[in-house]
């Protein structure tokens, strides 16, 4: 896999203000850019987070419809989830793989990281592969706000759905899904 590019840290010279919500934090800061320019700027601090594509032994694609409040609908997406405090990435996913969807895998591929909102925000995505599942006997609990229906789709299916201008889409699973076709030789 290729490495990616050398951090080119801005300069925090003030914190204006900061807001603290759940996991995230928003902050305005005078920065000093790498070129010299220094302006405000307003930047969301994210612990990260976890992506896996799920694929069952009869290769079946596990995708959730989940509704997000901040757009006010419901979503087609991969099983993701934030990082806990110095959780591992991999850890993380295993545990949202299992509270999201009732599966559990025992054969896992990296598939990089992604940045999805680098204008604004200094969260990165680790993607995965989840492979080899076994359906959960019991669920575990997952988050008290979650509202989740678990959708089992072919990759034609899948493909359908993505190319068809009916379903919302979010980047990351777009992205994670573009990355396990081109492994997977899709």
């Amino acid at each position: 896999m290729a490495k990616l590019p050398p951090l080119e840290p801005s300069k925090i010279l003030k914190t204006h203000s900061s807001l603290q919500a759940k996991k995230i934090r928003f902050e305005v800061n005078h920065i000093e850019l790498p070129i010299g320019i220094k302006a405000d700027f307003g930047i969301i601090r994210h612990p990260g987070a976890s992506i896996a594509v799920p694929i069952t032994n009869d290769g079946r694609i596990v995708v959730l419809r989940q509704y997000r409040f901040a757009i006010s609908r419901r979503i087609l997406e991969f099983p993701a989830g934030t990082l806990e405090k110095n959780e591992e990435p991999l850890t993380s996913m295993q545990r949202e793989l299992k509270e999201e969807s009732g599966y559990e895998a025992s054969k896992w591929d990296n598939l990089g990281v992604m940045t999805p909102c680098p204008g604004y925000s200094d969260e990165v995505i680790h993607i995965f592969l989840a492979r080899d599942l076994k359906k959960l006997q019991t669920k575990p609990p997952g988050d008290a706000d979650e509202d989740i229906e678990v959708l089992l789709m072919t990759k034609d299916e899948l493909n359908q759905r993505i190319s068809s201008r009916e379903e919302a889409l979010d980047g990351k699973t777009i992205t994670a899904w573009y990355r396990a076709c081109q492994l997977l030789n899709f």
